[in-house]
């Protein structure tokens, strides 16, 4: 079995930082997919970011481009999303995610195993 556990989360000012960490416990994760989601209430969970460990393969959503960036650090089984220049509308509970394969996919439903989720608000 698979646990994740999301930390970094916090309140920040438009503009400010934030870094996320995923720690993945359970299996090895060489062969795993890990991504980033995000939800505020009353939508439904958004694709974030997403890599490989196998090829390093990522993908973005287009309203984070150039501004977050998704790494891993295999040895400690953690993942991060290092998020800059941030919006209000970045608002929202972060979650981490997991599945087996190599393609990168892009939608909540591909995606096996998650975290509890950690909150992150950006003041304007």
């Amino acid at each position: 079995q698979v646990q994740l556990v999301e930390s970094g989360g916090g309140l920040v000012q438009a503009g400010g930082s934030l870094s996320l960490s995923c720690a993945a416990s359970g299996r090895t994760f060489s062969w795993h997919v890990m991504g980033w989601f995000r939800q505020v209430p009353g939508k439904e969970r958004e694709f974030v970011a997403a890599m490989n460990w196998s090829g390093g393969s990522t993908s973005y959503a287009d309203s984070v481009k150039g501004r977050f960036t998704i790494s891993g650090d295999i040895a400690k089984n953690t993942v991060y999303l290092q998020m800059n220049n941030l919006k209000p509308e970045d608002t929202a509970v972060y979650y981490c995610a997991c599945r087996t394969g190599i393609v990168v996919p892009t939608t909540p439903a591909q995606y096996t195993h998650w975290g509890q989720g950690t909150q992150v608000t950006v003041s304007s």
